[in-house]
C-alpha cells in the first residue's frame, strides 16, 4: 500500500493545519488558544492516540501535536503508525517529563521534534513551525541530555565496529590456528600409529628371538601410552566446571608416586580447594611432565604447595636451561614449542601448558612461568581456596 501524501504548506501562504492530541481536555483547551493566538489553524483535536489516527486521515493536518502519555494507545505508538501511513506528515511530541527512554521513543517513532508541556509558549510555536517545514526542533530542557546520549551512542557504535574487526582478526586467527593444529596433530598422531604398526607387522610376519619380542613390545606399548596420553590432553577442559573440595596435596602426591624424580613439600593445615580433582591431577601431571622433559636424566623436580594470601600456591620448579623472558606467554599458545618441528629434541604435540592454563582458568585459577633462568624455571599454579 502506497503511503498516503497529506498536503503542505508552501512558504507559509496558507496557515500550518494542527491536530491536537492530548487525553486532558483543559490542556488541550490551553494549546488551542496558544495556537490560534500564533496564527495557527487548529482543524481538531483528539483525546487519545486511536482517535487521531482517524481523524488525520480526513482532516489532513500538516502537524500532529502529540501528547507523549495517553491511555489505550501512548503517542510513541500512534506517531509510528501515522508516519508510517504519512512520512511528511509532522509530530510534535507533548510530554511532562524529560525522561530520556520517552523521548529517544518518539524520535525513533518518527517526531520532528519534542517540547515539554511548560516550554514557553513561543518554544512550542516554532516547534510546530519547523515541523511543518520538514525541520525539528527539541526543547532546551531536552537538548543537551539527548546530545550526551546521541555522543554515547556513536562511542558504543565505534566500540562495537572496533570490538566486529576484533572478533573477525580472532576469527581469521582461530581458522589458522586450526589448520595448524590439524597439521601438529596429523604428525603427531602418525608417528605412534606408524610404529604401533610397524611392530605389529615385524611381530606377526617375523620370525624374532625372545628378547627381540620383548624389545618390540615394549616399544608397543610405550607408543600407545604416547598416543592415549595425546588424546586424554584434550579432555582437560571438558570436566573444569565439576567441582569439589580436594586437597591439593594429596593429588600432588599421587602425581609424583609416578617418578621417584619429584619431590613434594606440603604447607601445614592447607585449606581445601574447589577443584575437579581427575582435571587437577592432570594439570600437575602436565607441570612435571614439562619439568621432567627439560630437566637432566639425573635433577629432580619439586613440588612445592603453599596457602597464599587469596590462593593455594603450587610451584613446579625444574632444572631444565631455562626460558627466555620474551617467550614466556608464548609456551602457553596451542601447539607452541620452543624447539622447531624438524630439529626436536623434546617431543609432544604443543598442547599440555595450553591446556593445563585453560583448565586451571576454567576452575578459576591460573597458570604462569613466575621465575626462569639458567640454573632452572618455576611454574606457578595458583588456586583459589574455599576458606
Amino acid at each position: 500500500m502506497e503511503p498516503a501524501v497529506l498536503p503542505r504548506p508552501v512558504g507559509h501562504s496558507r496557515p500550518i493545519r494542527v491536530l491536537v492530541v492530548d487525553d486532558n481536555a483543559g490542556f488541550r483547551e490551553s494549546l488551542l488558544s496558544l495556537l490560534e493566538a500564533g496564527n495557527l489553524q487548529v482543524v481538531g483535536e483528539a483525546g487519545s492516540g486511536a482517535e487521531a489516527l482517524g481523524l488525520v486521515r480526513s482532516l489532513t493536518p500538516d502537524v500532529v501535536l502529540m501528547d507523549v502519555r495517553m491511555p489505550t494507545m501512548d503517542g510513541i505508538e500512534a506517531t509510528r503508525l501515522l508516519k508510517a501511513d504519512f512520512p511528511d506528515l509532522g509530530v510534535v511530541a507533548l510530554s511532562g517529563h524529560e525522561d530520556q527512554e520517552i523521548v529517544r521513543g518518539m524520535l525513533v517513532a518518527g517526531a520532528s521534534g519534542y517540547v515539554l508541556k511548560d516550554s514557553d509558549g513561543d518554544e512550542i510555536l516554532t516547534a510546530v513551525s519547523r515541523a511543518a517545514e520538514g525541520g525539528a526542533l527539541l526543547s532546551s530542557q531536552v537538548t543537551p541530555r539527548v546530545i550526551e546520549e546521541l555522543t554515547e551512542a556513536l562511542e558504543r557504535e565505534r566500540r562495537r565496529i572496533r570490538d566486529i574487526e576484533a572478533a573477525q582478526a580472532a576469527l581469521v586467527e582461530r581458522s589458522a590456528r586450526r589448520q595448524q593444529l590439524v597439521a601438529r596433530l596429523s604428525h603427531e598422531l602418525r608417528t605412534p600409529v606408524t610404529v604401533i604398526l610397524g611392530v605389529a607387522q615385524t611381530l606377526a610376519e617375523v620370525g624374532a628371538s625372545p628378547e627381540q619380542e620383548e624389545e618390540l613390545l615394549a616399544r608397543l606399548v610405550t607408543r600407545a601410552r604416547d598416543l592415549a596420553q595425546l588424546v586424554e590432553r584434550f579432555e582437560l577442559a571438558i570436566d573444569a566446571g565439576l567441582t569439589e573440595r580436594v586437597d591439593v596435596g594429596e593429588v600432588a602426591l599421587e602425581v609424583a608416586s609416578r617418578d621417584q624424580r619429584v619431590t613434594v613439600t606440603t604447607a601445614d593445615e592447607l585449606p581445601p580447594a574447589n577443584l575437579n580433582r581427575g582435571v587437577a591431577g592432570r594439570i600437575l601431571e602436565e607441570l612435571v611432565d614439562n619439568a621432567l622433559r627439560f630437566s637432566g636424566a639425573q635433577t629432580g623436580v619439586e613440588v612445592t604447595i603453599a596457602a597464599g594470601t587469596a590462593a593455594i600456591e603450587v610451584r613446579v620448579v625444574d632444572e631444565g636451561p631455562g626460558i627466555d623472558p620474551r617467550e614466556h606467554e608464548r609456551v602457553f599458545g596451542p601447539l607452541e614449542q620452543l624447539e622447531e618441528l624438524n630439529v626436536r629434541v623434546h617431543q609432544g604435540v604443543g598442547m599440555g601448558l595450553a591446556l593445563a592454563r585453560t583448565a586451571a582458568r576454567a576452575m578459576g585459577g591460573d597458570v604462569v612461568i613466575e621465575s626462569s633462568s639458567t640454573a632452572g624455571s618455576t611454574f606457578l599454579w595458583t588456586i583459589a581456596s574455599t576458606s
